[in-house]
């Protein structure tokens, strides 16, 4: 984001303090992309500051007032929330009440552009009848070869408290949009992705699958046989989406994003790609037991998204996704 806003002219303002390191260890350290920012943007101010610090991220919003507010902070695994709760809710849910009250008291015609996630949703997804094809699950009904509309239910079902911190926080986007009449939106994401990904085994998909196989690291599958099925969305597309909606914005607006079908895979496929593209083989252990929360094949629907904003659409493809992981090294 700080990348597309710097070539776009804009003085960028980015919020960040590390704490992927701290949650996830050394495989989780943004500060290298920090330091590759500074070095390359014109515009960008760094600002190590928590997102629980209610006081200091009120001050920075009152002292900058915004024009656009991209809100990713967040912490992002089922297990690790499930290990931590008071961590990750004060991160994703208060965190977010923060900064929309903080924006609310200082500039609350900005637009208010939240990254939230498809596992507001919990398990309601696997409920749907799916068929077992050689290596992935897929949906049996053919109505939903889109995938996953925003009608999905978020209420009696599981999500993992992770889930729903961040089911907290998204209602909270929208409520500020609707009750106040802000302009908010909640992006829904499927996997998004890129080789600025600071990958962990708890969290980072894609780009965690290629540093094992790159790395000869032992890649742990979760149960459902490894054809469970991601779509993924490169981080330029999402940032292309946030700027769409600032462009045009709107009270308390939802989408789905990710990259679609044509963007789909099961982790049995990707792992076939990256052993193709990097010339190695994968040390794989499975684990009987799926992770709690996790979903069996989610594929997001776009049609709202390219309803309401027919300029954006899915760039970079799937291979190119994979192309791009494969020669990032690290």
């Amino acid at each position: 984001m700080v990348h597309t806003l710097d070539r776009l002219g804009w003085r960028a303002h980015g919020v960040d303090n590390n704490m992927r390191r701290e949650f996830f260890g050394p495989d989780g350290d943004t500060s290298g992309t920090l330091e590759r920012l500074l070095a390359v943007t014109r515009r960008f101010e760094h600002h190590a500051l928590d997102i629980r610090d209610r006081a200091g991220l009120a001050r920075l919003v009152r002292e900058t007032r915004p024009d656009l507010v991209v809100h990713c902070a967040a912490q992002p695994s089922h297990d690790l929330a499930a290990r931590r709760p008071f961590d990750d809710f004060d991160t994703n849910a208060v965190g977010t009440l923060n900064l929309l009250e903080a924006v609310r008291e200082n500039c609350p015609e900005s637009p208010f552009v939240f990254l939230s996630t498809n596992k507001v949703y919990g398990d309601a997804p696997n409920e749907l009848e799916l068929v077992e094809l050689e290596t992935r699950w897929d949906y049996a009904d053919p109505e939903l070869r889109e995938g996953i509309d925003e009608s999905c239910r978020v209420d009696a079902t599981l999500h993992s408290l992770f889930g729903a911190s961040k089911a907290a926080a998204d209602l909270l986007v929208q409520e500020y949009g609707r009750y106040f009449g802000m302009p908010t939106v909640c992006f829904r994401g499927g996997c998004l992705t890129g080789s600025s990904h600071a990958s962990a085994e708890l969290h980072g998909f894609l780009a965690y699958l290629a540093r094992c196989v790159r790395e000869g690291r032992t890649y742990r599958i979760y149960g459902y046989k490894g054809k469970q099925v991601r779509d993924n969305v490169h981080a330029s597309d999402v940032c292309a989406a946030a700027m769409a909606f600032a462009e045009s914005p709107r009270a308390g607006a939802v989408y789905n994003i990710g990259g679609g079908r044509a963007n789909s895979t099961s982790i049995l496929e990707a792992i076939a790609r990256f052993e193709e593209l990097i010339g190695s083989r994968l040390d794989v252990e499975y684990v009987d037991e799926p992770r709690r929360g996790d979903h069996i094949c989610y594929i997001s629907d776009l049609g709202r998204l390219r309803s309401d904003y027919p300029g954006w659409k899915v760039t970079v493809s799937l291979d190119e996704i994979f192309d791009d992981l494969a020669r990032t090294p690290g």
